[in-house]
């Protein structure tokens, strides 16, 4: 029996270190924006970002499939080229325009040689300029509580720093859902009124 005990507790660590490389290769073959970290505090960073190109499509209320199913058919040849595009992390959510839609950021080769032309009704290709952010990192599943209690914090952390952001926030989700709530990157983003360094 104790053996038995042994071979179960031996065989799950296994699972987990295998499942922990596998998103870990995972991560690291997508592409994600580079950033230049500014400072950080624990979980907050300072990052300077540079333009964006994304491609974005209109959410209705909590529903994440509809945009999704959009924007993953543009990138797989639903676009004015017929092009494939790479997928890339995070997935935008935004409410910045009175309108909550939901972005992928456009590879950078995708940008050098011509970005395609959206044909799904509602697909528009979008733009964030380059700007200063504060981001803080937090767990967890998507919901509004959990993007609430996020915000809140990264709002009373910019308030005790006496820095002053604008906008409404952004938020930034790194993993596929099948990944363990413990192990997933979630992201939100203020914008900083102060302009990012120039290169």
């Amino acid at each position: 029996m104790k053996v038995f005990r042994w071979f179960l507790v031996i065989f799950l660590i296994g699972l987990g270190l295998a499942f922990y490389w596998f998103i870990s290769n995972s991560r690291a073959r997508t592409q994600t924006p580079e950033y230049v970290v500014i400072s950080k505090d624990g979980p907050v960073e300072i990052r300077d970002y540079p333009d964006l190109r994304l491609v974005t499509a209109p959410m209705q209320n909590k529903d994440m499939n509809r945009p999704f199913g959009m924007l993953f058919r543009y990138i797989t040849g639903s676009n004015g080229d017929s092009a494939k595009i790479a997928m890339t992390t995070p997935v935008l959510i935004d409410n910045t325009s009175g309108e909550k839609t939901m972005s992928f950021i456009l590879p950078e080769e995708t940008v050098k040689t011509g970005v395609p032309t959206p044909t799904g009704d509602g697909v528009r290709l979008n733009q964030i300029p380059a700007a200063r952010f504060a981001a803080l990192h937090f767990g967890g599943s998507r919901s509004s509580e959990t993007e609430t209690k996020a915000l809140k914090t990264l709002r009373d952390w910019l308030a005790a720093q006496k820095l002053a952001s604008q906008g409404e926030p952004l938020f930034a989700y790194y993993d596929p859902p099948w990944t363990p709530v413990p192990m997933r990157r979630n992201e939100v983003f203020l914008r900083l009124e102060t302009p990012p360094e120039k290169p």
